[in-house]
């Protein structure tokens, strides 16, 4: 891991995008940058995706992160509609990545949860203070999408000094 390893940490959505830039700092991790990319409900979907991967490019040539990580898309049987839709978020995503030559590393949800709070099933709020605590941050960050995403790009921040061998036993 190099000393100036920039992660983005992304959560897809169509309405709100969450992302966040953590810098490797000398005592841990550092939020550079955190925040949510809108797109606006009565646009057509192809505008919306744009609108989203728009935002995200700027961030892109803000910061040129050296890598992004990305919440892996995931269904229920109950909204099926949900992860279609988040599917289209996370396509313009991987775009605008590919664009700038940025890899991009996947994480489940379950991953990112176990990482930081022990459990794969830990609430937002258990994830919220989880960041919050591990980011040195005042309070929580809100709304969930950008705490989300501060949480993807630390399961990475991490990730990247752990053995392997750990790494396969987080489900």
């Amino acid at each position: 891991m190099s000393d100036d390893l920039l992660v983005l940490g992304v959560d897809p959505g169509l309405n709100r995008t969450g992302y966040a830039v953590l810098v490797r700092g000398a005592r841990g991790p550092i939020l550079r940058e955190a925040g949510v990319i809108r797109s606006t409900p009565k646009l057509t979907l192809a505008e919306r995706v744009r609108e989203i991967g728009d935002g995200l490019r700027e961030v892109f040539e803000q910061y040129s992160p050296n890598v992004m990580a990305l919440e892996q898309v995931f269904s229920t049987g109950q909204f099926p509609q949900s992860a279609l839709l988040m599917a289209h978020a996370r396509g313009v995503i991987l775009y605008a990545a590919a664009l700038r030559d940025v890899p991009v590393v996947s994480y489940a949800p379950r991953q990112v949860k176990r990482l930081l709070t022990g459990s794969g099933k830990a609430g937002k709020e258990q994830v919220q203070r989880a960041v919050q605590t591990e980011l040195r941050l005042a309070s929580i960050l809100e709304p969930n999408d950008v705490a989300d995403a501060a949480a993807i790009a630390l399961c990475h921040y991490h990730s990247v000094r752990l053995p392997a061998a750990v790494l396969a036993e987080i489900p």
